[in-house]
């Protein structure tokens, strides 16, 4: 009949149409339900943040943390390392204990300086030895520490483990107060300077060889002042930190001298997870030849001499490792 639809007549019509809306409940209810189940998969945790404080970025505590940093981010998945420019050693100190860095690179020295050195502050490893180097011109009139009195010198930035031993050294050979003046100056401002002729001298601490000083000795005829002499006193007076090391001639091409040299040790807030602190000393011990082939003075690492980190205590991650991993 006319205005009705074929096939919706008699009463058939209204049981024809409950399958169709039980079967669309159904699917609209599926549909309803898949994004409640997408959303209650677990998200993946934030990756842990570990940034290494450093020094210079043409020393050497910036090139071996540059590749510590590589290998963390490569082998470590749930890691992001990345370095942290800084004036050294005790700035480097002072990130750990307020948060701003997770692992650092400092020297021994800095670390007896401080009235509670193992308050909140744990080693990971002692790495290598810096060597204080004293340098000037070739041709210049200085030849001995005693040849400072009276000049202007470049004694290391602020926060800088330099800074610590050049300041000792002065005072122990009571030429602190003799100088024209001294200079709050990092690496490269010091190199600048000597360069320039505004300076006569200037000091830095750092493993062999340090590229800035290297650089320097290449294209201007460079003298390395002799420390052999001061290396007791500086014993008796502070801890015993200090030894005797040898810059020799194939370091930056001039004559060998004997100099003050202090461990500098990779450190960790002892706050942080033991298996973490566990795993970076495993690849820090594991990779020693790419750490080496960064910069040669990384090659000095060992497990022998990594567990000695006087004043600090081992990380109780890092003792784990050496404890099941004897040479």
């Amino acid at each position: 009949m006319a205005g009705r639809a074929p096939g919706r007549s008699g009463p058939g019509w209204r049981g024809a149409r409950r399958p169709f809306g039980v079967l669309t409940v159904a699917l609209v209810a599926v549909a309803a339900a898949v994004p409640v189940a997408a959303g209650c998969t677990p998200t993946s945790a934030e990756p842990t943040r570990l940034r290494i404080a450093t020094g210079s970025a043409t020393a050497v505590y910036y090139a071996v943390g540059q590749s510590l940093a590589t290998i963390l981010n490569r082998e470590l998945p749930d890691v992001t390392a990345s370095v942290v420019v800084t004036a050294a050693s005790a700035e480097n100190v002072r990130l750990i204990r307020t948060g701003g860095a997770e692992l650092a690179f400092t020297q021994a020295d800095i670390l007896a300086t401080e009235p509670a050195p193992g308050e909140g502050l744990s080693a990971i490893a002692r790495v290598y030895d810096d060597l204080l180097h004293l340098v000037t011109r070739a041709q210049g009139p200085i030849r001995q520490l005693a040849d400072l009195k009276g000049r202007r010198v470049a004694i290391g930035a602020p926060g800088s483990g330099t800074a610590i031993t050049a300041e000792r050294l002065l005072k122990v050979a009571e030429v602190d107060d003799d100088l024209a003046e001294p200079l709050p100056l990092g690496i490269d401002d010091s190199v600048a300077a000597l360069r320039a002729g505004t300076i006569d001298a200037f000091f830095f601490s750092g493993g062999l060889p340090v590229k800035a000083v290297a650089d320097f000795a290449a294209e201007t005829p460079a003298r390395f002042v002799d420390l052999g002499q001061w290396v007791e006193p500086l014993r008796r007076s502070h801890e015993e930190v200090y030894v005797a090391r040898d810059i020799p001639a194939s370091a930056y091409g001039t004559e060998p001298v004997t100099t003050v040299a202090v461990p500098n040790y990779l450190v960790v807030a002892t706050s942080m997870p033991e298996q973490l602190v566990y795993d970076v000393t495993r690849l820090l011990m594991q990779r020693r030849d790419e750490l080496s082939g960064a910069h040669p003075a990384a090659a000095r690492l060992n497990p022998q001499s990594a567990i000695t980190t006087t004043p600090l205590a081992l990380h109780p991650g890092a003792a784990r490792y050496y404890r099941t991993h004897k040479p």
